[in-house]
């Protein structure tokens, strides 16, 4: 499927509303708590519309690669003064090392995901951070995850233990966080993060970071 201006409309119906500015507030927080220094660099992997990299201040530089051209357009206008590109996440056209690495939504979707997380480890800097958010598929939650998703380009349905072990063995994971989400008639956007739901969410919030005792991290 093409991840054009019809595949938003059909599987997103409204993005702004679906990703609003306490959402956004969420996953600077994140950033801020484990990225540190003057200008730190940051790529934003299926960075979309690129509301998250508009959300940070000028002293980050920014970067967002994706696979659609129909959004990278749209983000290279909302934020002139970061650099996008269409691009495979596995392989984006910018060259580390990365501070951080940020990823929304985004690794459920791809099919080379060990080569999209090899990617990553090659290109942070030594204790850079990855950080990410999947919607997860266990607990008691997860059939109503399945049939809320409507999204057939998601090739990675898997419970948040799957993730955690996935990540656990290039990253120390720092910190993992619930989020209970959804968009609700007429048009509000629940979007609650919570250590506390964190076994049953829909959803996880997940900081890692690069081993500096490994390479090439």
């Amino acid at each position: 499927m093409q991840f054009d201006e019809a595949y938003y409309a059909s599987v997103y119906g409204n993005y702004a509303k679906q990703n609003p500015a306490r959402k956004l507030r969420f996953y600077r927080t994140l950033l801020e708590r484990h990225v540190n220094g003057a200008a730190p660099r940051v790529l934003d992997l299926g960075c979309a519309f690129g509301l998250f990299l508009a959300s940070l201040d000028a002293r980050y530089r920014r970067y967002g690669v994706d696979a659609s051209a129909h959004a990278v357009r749209q983000a290279a206008a909302r934020t002139p003064e970061a650099r996008f590109a269409v691009g495979d996440c596995a392989a984006p056209p910018f060259a580390g090392p990365f501070d951080a690495i940020v990823a929304f939504d985004v690794l459920e979707h791809i099919p080379d995901l060990e080569g999209t997380l090899d990617f990553i480890a090659s290109s942070l800097a030594p204790g850079g951070v990855l950080i990410f958010v999947v919607p997860v598929y266990d607990g008691p939650l997860g059939p109503i995850v399945r049939l809320l998703d409507h999204d057939p380009t998601h090739v990675h349905k898997h419970g948040r233990r799957w993730w955690l072990d996935r990540i656990a063995s290039r990253f120390e994971v720092l910190e993992w966080t619930g989020i209970l989400r959804y968009l609700i008639p007429p048009g509000y956007y629940l979007h609650a993060p919570s250590r506390q739901i964190r076994t049953f969410s829909p959803a996880i919030a997940v900081a890692a970071r690069c081993y500096t005792r490994l390479k090439p991290c």
